[in-house]
């Protein structure tokens, strides 16, 4: 079955551009020119996946993205943006946009951006019968369950294996919980020091701000064999948390 993808895009060549890259990959693709009219596509079919500019005239791709959270949350959107910036990055986390991609993005960044997203798709609403477990509360993953049977209690910053407890320090909760609900997200440093710690940074210092913080968190994780060894580190970029 073609999964259904959705190009939201107020400029026309942007728009005919992605539907045929995607049309060409097998993929079942409708586009609007406004957000108005995407919200209520949406509201009205199914969309496993958005790709959102960012900048459109009436609601921008970031409102429509709030409104697509709520009346369809299985829905993964990337974001397309001309103005790349640290602040872009950080409003799309906070409203857990799959990826964000920089105009104009070359076919082969848009085709593994689009697998990736309806991989992780698949990945949530299968979630239930595979490795990992979730309870979902105040519309965000607070708790992983493992099959061995360890708890990941982001709410309480707490992990738990049998008769074992480990508590995390805020930051150490911050950390794991913005890795743990972007599974096989890579965040550069720059952006983990302004989530985690709340002020921005240079590409050249935030490796070495964020270094002791993940040393902890890995130690701590270390103890837990259904997490050891998920913290990867990406060389020359920063760090992503490998599910199985």
């Amino acid at each position: 079955m073609k999964s259904n993808i959705l190009i939201v895009d107020d400029e026309p060549v942007a728009r005919q551009s992605l539907t045929d890259i995607l049309k060409l990959e097998g993929y079942s693709v409708m586009s609007l020119p406004n957000g108005q009219a995407a919200v209520e596509h949406v509201r009205t079919h199914p969309v496993d996946l958005m790709i959102v500019d960012m900048r459109m005239p009436g609601m921008s791709g970031l409102e429509v993205v709030q409104v697509v959270n709520q009346v369809s949350p299985e829905t993964e959107v990337i974001l397309l943006t001309a103005y790349g910036s640290t602040d872009t990055a950080i409003q799309a986390l906070r409203l857990r946009i799959h990826d964000y991609l920089l105009k104009p993005a070359s076919p082969a960044q848009v085709i593994q951006s689009v697998k990736k997203g309806l991989a992780r798709r698949s990945a949530k609403l299968r979630i239930k019968s595979g490795s990992v477990d979730t309870v979902e509360t105040d519309d965000a993953i607070q708790e992983f369950v493992f099959k061995d049977g360890t708890i990941v209690d982001l709410s309480r910053r707490q992990i738990r294996y049998k008769n074992k407890t480990e508590h995390l320090t805020p930051a150490e909760g911050r950390l794991l919980q913005i890795l743990m609900r972007n599974e096989g997200k890579v965040f550069s440093h720059r952006e983990l020091v302004l989530l985690v710690q709340g002020y921005d940074t240079s590409q050249r210092e935030a490796p070495e701000i964020l270094r002791p913080l993940v040393s902890r968190l890995r130690h701590k994780l270390e103890q837990f064999p259904a997490l050891a060894e998920r913290v990867s580190s990406v060389r020359g970029t920063g760090y992503v948390y490998e599910g199985d």
